[in-house]
């Protein structure tokens, strides 16, 4: 027995043509018939760092029966010179988040995942309060159970409140400990009793996290860092799916 949490997770390998480059999180989305791969922009292209990958990698679990057994799946980010992904965009500026569509015809047979769907994403019947427990569920510095291919998970508090785009941007704070590589991590609350909408996963996607947070002006040798994340608002996967 196993969370099936860990199977919306996918440890993203970047690449320019056969040259590693970094390591990111993700985690699938469906909607309609629909299959996308969810991940921060930046885990795609960041010009700051030059960061210009040409493709990326993820791990699939190919045996039902045996977690144990999986494949490496190759998806290119650009055809012809222009990008396969769909990034995030709102009056405030850009969205550090970005989706790209997997050909579910392409992956193997026994594929084993699980996917959230907009019926994961909170409505209003869902309390959401600030300090309530969540996770962010992800590859920190690429650490994972390398025999089973599964992700790890912090523990979070929702530290700003919900709803609120905080200083007027598209994200809301959270307190986890992360590392590099859990950019593009889903940000998850567990929920309870039945909805049928959200079948084996009992889960609201809140949002996908970013970046850690820092004060510009904060004396490094006298005050610790904040400790503080931002996670964009996951309703922006509705546009971003959209046909």
């Amino acid at each position: 027995m196993f969370d099936t949490i860990l199977l919306t997770a996918a440890r993203i390998c970047t690449f320019e043509q056969q040259w590693p480059l970094t390591n990111g999180s993700g985690f699938f989305f469906a909607r309609d018939q629909r299959l996308f791969l969810v991940t921060s922009r930046h885990v795609l292209l960041d010009k700051p760092s030059r960061h210009f990958p040409s493709r990326i990698e993820i791990e699939l679990h190919i045996d039902p029966n045996n977690l144990a057994g999986s494949t490496r799946f190759s998806i290119p980010l650009y055809n012809g010179g222009k990008s396969l992904w769909r990034q995030g965009l709102d009056t405030a500026g850009d969205i550090d988040v970005a989706v790209i569509e997997i050909d579910r015809s392409a992956l193997p047979a026994a594929t084993l995942y699980r996917a959230f769907t907009p019926g994961h994403l909170p409505a209003c019947g869902d309390a959401v309060e600030v300090g309530s427990s969540l996770l962010v569920v992800g590859f920190p510095l690429g650490f994972h159970d390398t025999l089973h291919h599964m992700p790890v998970v912090r523990q979070a508090v929702l530290s700003s409140s919900f709803g609120l785009r905080f200083k007027g941007e598209g994200y809301f704070l959270t307190d986890a400990r992360t590392h590099r590589g859990t950019s593009g991590a889903a940000v998850v609350m567990r929920t309870y009793g039945q909805d049928p909408t959200r079948g084996d996963l009992p889960w609201l996607l809140l949002g996908i996290h970013s970046a850690r947070l820092d004060v510009g002006g904060r004396d490094r040798k006298l005050d610790e860092a904040l400790g503080l994340n931002c996670a964009w608002y996951a309703d922006i996967l509705m546009t971003l799916t959209a046909y």
